[in-house]
């Protein structure tokens, strides 16, 4: 999830430090049961449908963590009578677009190309932020942007020029820059809404939307005959993606955000991309190809320029 302001910080320099401190095993593990994500529906691709492995893990996880927030069932309720349509698009977009994208996107491409691809989602974050928020994007993200773009064109092109002058792209990488954008927007739409309630029991409202949206999607799989294979291989990758792949890893990225702040445990997702190599390595025998490589080094460049250059006294804003 991204992250929301957390107005509580430790008062003391000495208890700031020792809170960061313990923020990044937190965070390390967030991101690497997230990765974990990709390697299960890969796996279990060929048997669940993605409508089906997107519902189930949105209920199950909302199910799980429902009772841990539940000192705050009062306020959630309140806001969900207030502004019910608006949690629902920012649910449908963030959660359920998102992960069903990712899904189908994984039927035609390695985990750890949409891994790679993924990596792009705090670019386009920073341009959707521009366009929607108004947001100052200074010339070194721009840069950023527009290196970053070129190493998707290159991924989902598999670095054959002529695919990208033909407009020939492989349909899962597609699937994957469309969850990028819906995750960049809902991002977006977090930071517009200002829904004012903590991290976790908003994740928990926006899990619940997210399934609730899903749901259609997944019966008209199932009355068109794409049931979901709840076999041992099913259950099992269905029993991560809800538990530690998805109530524990909304959790434990809530506690990074509250020892690290929002900026600094939201950089960190990029160890996703990183994890997701290795696991898809280590247990689906998958590898990196050159245009994996290149792309990968086009976009490291983009998040490089824009997160770390900084804008000079007389750089122009965009």
């Amino acid at each position: 999830m991204q992250a929301i302001p957390i107005t509580h910080r430790p008062e003391t320099p000495a208890a700031a430090a020792m809170a960061s401190l313990s923020g990044y095993p937190a965070a390390v593990l967030c991101w690497l049961l997230s990765a974990g994500v990709y390697i299960a529906a890969k796996w279990v691709a060929p048997e669940m449908p993605p409508w089906g492995l997107c519902f189930w893990r949105l209920a199950l996880a909302c199910a799980i963590l429902l009772p841990i927030v539940h000192r705050h069932h009062g306020a959630m309720l309140s806001l969900l009578k207030s502004r019910p349509l608006e949690l629902v698009a920012v649910g449908a977009i963030g959660l359920t677009l998102c992960q069903g994208m990712i899904y189908h996107g994984l039927n035609d491409t390695d985990a750890t190309t949409a891994g790679i691809i993924m990596a792009m989602s705090p670019i386009m974050t920073m341009v959707l932020a521009r366009l929607v928020l108004g947001e100052a994007l200074g010339l070194w993200k721009a840069l950023g942007a527009v290196a970053a773009l070129a190493g998707m064109l290159v991924i989902v092109a598999h670095g054959d020029l002529t695919a990208l002058i033909h407009l020939r792209f492989n349909a899962g990488e597609l699937w994957i820059v469309g969850s990028a954008f819906c995750w960049a927007l809902y991002t977006v739409l977090l930071r517009r809404s200002k829904f004012g309630l903590e991290l976790l029991p908003l994740v928990v409202l926006l899990l619940g939307a997210g399934a609730l949206v899903a749901l259609p999607f997944h019966l008209w799989e199932i009355f068109n005959d794409e049931r979901s294979a709840m076999n041992f291989h099913g259950l099992l990758a269905l029993a991560y993606l809800a538990g530690p792949g998805g109530a524990l890893m909304y959790y434990l990225y809530n506690k990074s955000v509250e020892m690290l702040g929002a900026s600094r445990a939201s950089m960190l997702l990029y160890l996703q991309t990183l994890f997701v190599a290795v696991l898809a390595y280590l247990l689906l025998g998958e590898s990196l190809h050159d245009y994996d490589l290149v792309g990968a080094a086009f976009i490291i460049a983009g998040i490089v320029l824009a997160t770390l250059m900084k804008p000079s006294a007389v750089a122009g804003r965009i």
